[in-house]
């Protein structure tokens, strides 16, 4: 699980580093994001221990959960590019500051509301035992990714 972690740190390193310095090759980028999608999942399946009626409930709703887990992630790289985009000119106007703390907590609220959604399909198919090492194995991933987010971006001028 340790170097799962840390091969998405350093793809997240990759992927939201340069917003703030110049952009990479776009080919590579999206290796680098499959193979951590690919990976990701086999690190899930290797710690769910489903049984073959479990796995046909759970992973249409792993990849549902996903999909919209990536238009949170694409709702939270907009965010971060308008707030680069700025801070790179100097300083952020007071406007932009506001628009981006309302964006960025509509954001979370939509991520717990995703989160809340899901745990009630999965707890309805899978013991709660389950759904609950889903939901922590996630919980875990995504802080991991916003420390490295809090660790690059800095601080509002």
């Amino acid at each position: 699980m340790k170097c799962f972690i840390a091969l998405m740190l350093l793809a997240l390193t990759f992927l939201w580093a340069p917003v703030f310095a110049q952009d990479l090759d776009v080919t590579n980028m999206q290796i680098l994001i499959d193979k951590v999608k690919a990976d990701k999942k086999l690190l899930i399946a290797s710690n769910m221990n489903l049984t073959e009626q479990e796995a046909t409930t759970f992973w249409p709703l792993y990849e549902g959960y996903q999909k919209d887990l990536e238009k949170i992630n694409k709702r939270l790289h907009s965010l971060i590019t308008d707030y680069a985009a700025a801070y790179n000119k100097g300083r952020v106007p007071n406007d932009l500051a506001k628009n981006l703390i309302n964006e960025a907590l509509k954001a979370e609220g939509a991520e717990v509301l995703m989160r809340r959604n899901y745990a009630e399909q999965l707890i309805k198919n899978l013991p709660a035992t389950k759904v609950a090492r889903y939901l922590q194995m996630e919980s875990k991933i995504r802080a991991a990714i916003k420390f490295d987010l809090a660790a690059h971006i800095p601080l509002i001028n």
